[in-house]
């Protein structure tokens, strides 16, 4: 795994091979990650990385966070409730010297409770495949106050998935077995 795009373009994360399946970690492979980011630059979404705040939620290895960071975003929240996921996190957040733009909460996604900072204009979800884990993230999010006005929603899932009470579907792409649905909170699209 390495930083595609960017600053950190070229660095290397922390190795996990193909994931921890006890963890629950199944890294975003490089490919997938290029495409994501190539659609967020060239898909109509205006500069929707630069300076950024950004929710990484299941974040694992942080590397859709850790990529936007390197591609202009303003801050990266991490959230994961996972100790291997958060130790291999603050290893690649060293590794990018990025501990004063981050944050790392050790948190249920489905259970965020109330933001108490400012919101977030870019999330990345991507929770174990197949559970139903998205949908109740974003609902927990939504209730929380930690999506801005105009947020952007990147979710992995291994199936397409409809957009959740208040948000807006903007587009579906499928790279082999990952799919990658882009929402917006409603009325923004």
């Amino acid at each position: 795994m390495r930083v595609i795009g960017g600053r950190f373009r070229g660095t290397k994360l922390a190795e996990l091979g193909s994931g921890d399946v006890q963890a629950h970690l199944r890294p975003t492979s490089d490919r997938v990650r290029e495409a994501v980011f190539n659609l967020l630059v060239n898909g109509g979404y205006g500069n929707v990385l630069q300076d950024a705040r950004v929710l990484d939620l299941f974040a694992g290895t942080g590397a859709l966070g850790l990529e936007a960071l390197s591609r202009g975003a303003a801050h990266v929240t991490f959230v994961d409730d996972g100790a291997v996921a958060r130790g291999v996190l603050r290893q690649n957040i060293e590794k990018l010297r990025a501990m004063g733009c981050t944050k790392l909460f050790r948190r249920d996604a489905t259970v965020l409770g109330e933001n108490r900072g400012a919101a977030f204009s870019l999330v990345f979800l991507d929770p174990p495949y197949g559970q139903g884990l998205g949908a109740r993230a974003l609902a927990s999010a939504q209730a929380g106050g930690w999506l801005a006005d105009d947020a952007l929603i990147v979710w992995e899932e291994n199936a397409p998935q409809p957009a959740p009470p208040g948000l807006h579907l903007r587009d579906h792409r499928r790279y082999g077995d990952t799919h990658v649905t882009i929402l917006t909170r409603q009325g923004t699209a």
